[in-house]
């Protein structure tokens, strides 16, 4: 199967549509749909996707709005796979990238944690004072930010919300981030596993701000000429996309290029100050502005950032994906699938192997026949039961193991091995000929000294030898004299009886 990227995109009704949501996957390249998955209408920041992986087949989670209700949905088919009734209504959702657990969001600002495989309800705490609007884990899983509507970021060590020992008391945040002023919108987190890591917050107060996890500080805050509504930051953190209610999708760049005082270009990083450094984004510069802004027109809801990080996908509030090209900002496509509904989670991933429609379900390996396992989720519990807890009975499925050796990427045979490594070495050798020669003449003088000192220590082994031995021959030659002379007869009248005796037994 060749990787192939593709869109996953979910809708909720309108004013206009009042109607269901969807779920869709879409083509990148030409927008054509993949797959659809109904019966849903999740808000904003309610969506969670874990890909397929590994042999096993990944989920997809929609917490509904209206109900406290989350659907279930597998990439093998399109219907409903199961549907989670919750304690209260979730207003923003999470799950982390392998899968394990999932963190949900209320209005009353409690947060929930579950482990996905088990549906134990792992932790459960007041964590704001009003809505949690955005739930996010670090990349490694170790962490769990949260934002709310009292303008606060909150960032929880997950191993601490896990711990037994500390189930009785109230969970306490490895920091809270308060410069924000306004509810907060979006949470970025960055790459690196947690605290090395660095992550990105916007707020309706018109600014987006850059913190340090290792160091828990503000580095640089940006200011918008309108209030931000979602963020799209590239994986290698040279730059991030801020959209906004009025169609405003504003370029940042954290590295710009300067002349150094020898005359050469140089690049630099774009803020770092700390608290008292801002950066104003504005448009009076019209040259500026062609550069860094995209108009789009209508209200933003959703962005993401391909994963070569070629593109720009922006979701809009009518329904319509616009794909931009990030050097030029040239629209190159617009898809218009889901038309009059809202725009509410964007997404790019690999085609799923065990996507309904496009693969067969079943994988032979000579004459026996596998389905593609699903990942396991179980119906989450309503509230935290010690019992099931210390019982913590988990559904694993673990990933089959080939006979022979997966060629979907590259193989590289031994031979080949040894020849690139010989030539490298042949390489290199010029350079390191008189290294490598006084480095051999030591180690040949190190081995003569030491069997000079071997061979001293086998004749002083020898000698003791030789002494033993001498001393016992003479002791045994003095005790047949001795047993002669008691006995009297003489070593020849023995020597003759041995004969004898000898001859008899022949």
């Amino acid at each position: 199967m060749h990787l192939h990227e593709c869109i996953l995109c979910a809708t909720g009704p309108s004013s206009s549509t009042p109607g269901p949501g969807t779920i869709s996957l879409h083509d990148i390249q030409t927008g054509t749909p993949l797959a659809s998955f109904k019966q849903t209408s999740a808000a904003a920041r309610c969506t969670a996707v874990v890909q397929s992986r590994d042999g096993i087949g990944g989920f997809m989670l929609a917490a509904q709005p209206d109900k406290s209700i989350m659907n279930v949905y597998n990439f093998q088919k399109d219907q409903l796979a199961l549907k989670i009734v919750l304690p209260e209504k979730l207003s923003a959702i999470a799950v982390d990238s392998r899968g394990e657990f999932c963190a949900g969001g209320t209005a009353q600002g409690r947060i929930f944690l579950w482990e996905v495989a088990s549906g134990i309800m792992y932790n459960a705490w007041d964590a704001h004072y009003r809505q949690v609007n955005v739930l996010r884990f670090t990349l490694d899983g170790a962490a769990l930010v949260s934002g709310s509507d009292d303008s606060s970021v909150s960032v929880w060590s997950v191993s601490r919300l896990l711990d037994d020992d500390l189930q009785n008391e109230l969970p306490t945040p490895y920091c809270n981030l308060s410069d924000h002023t306004l509810p907060i919108t979006d949470i970025f987190c960055g790459a690196g596993s947690f605290p090395s890591c660095r992550m990105l917050t916007s707020s309706a107060d018109h600014t987006a701000k850059l913190w340090d996890l290792s160091s828990k500080t503000l580095l640089t805050t940006f200011h918008f000429p309108q209030p931000i509504t979602c963020l799209a930051w590239d994986t290698t953190e040279r730059l991030f996309f801020a959209g906004s209610a009025d169609g405003s999708v504003h370029q940042v760049n954290l590295f710009r290029q300067r002349v150094d005082k020898y005359g050469h270009a140089a690049m630099e990083v774009v803020g770092g100050g700390g608290v008292n450094d801002t950066i104003r984004i504005n448009d009076e510069d019209p040259q500026a502005t062609k550069k860094r802004l995209i108009s789009v027109s209508q209200p933003v809801t959703a962005m993401t950032i391909s994963m070569t990080s070629a593109l720009l996908l922006v979701g809009m509030a009518t329904g319509h994906v616009h794909t931009y090209d990030i050097a030029s900002h040239q629209l190159l496509r617009t898809l218009s699938a889901h038309k009059g509904l809202v725009i509410t989670h964007l997404a790019t991933l690999l085609r799923p192997p065990d996507l309904v429609g496009h693969v067969s379900l079943t994988l032979a390996a000579g004459t026996e026949t596998k389905e593609v396992p699903v990942r396991p989720v179980v119906p989450f519990q309503r509230m935290r039961d010690a019992k099931a807890r210390e019982l913590h009975e988990v559904v694993m499925m673990l990933p089959p193991q080939p006979a022979t050796r997966s060629k979907l990427f590259f193989t590289y045979e031994r031979e080949e091995l040894l020849r690139d490594h010989s030539f490298f070495v042949q390489a290199d050798a010029g350079g390191r000929d008189q290294l490598v020669g006084a480095s051999a003449q030591a180690r040949v003088a190190e081995l003569e000294a030491e069997v000079a000192k071997l061979r001293e220590q086998l004749g002083k082994a020898k000698g003791m030898n030789d002494a033993m031995w001498e001393t016992v021959v003479k002791q045994i030659v003095h005790e047949k004299k001795d047993n002669a002379a008691a006995g009297g007869h003489s070593d020849e009248d023995i020597e003759e009886a041995d004969r004898r005796k000898k001859r008899g037994r022949t």
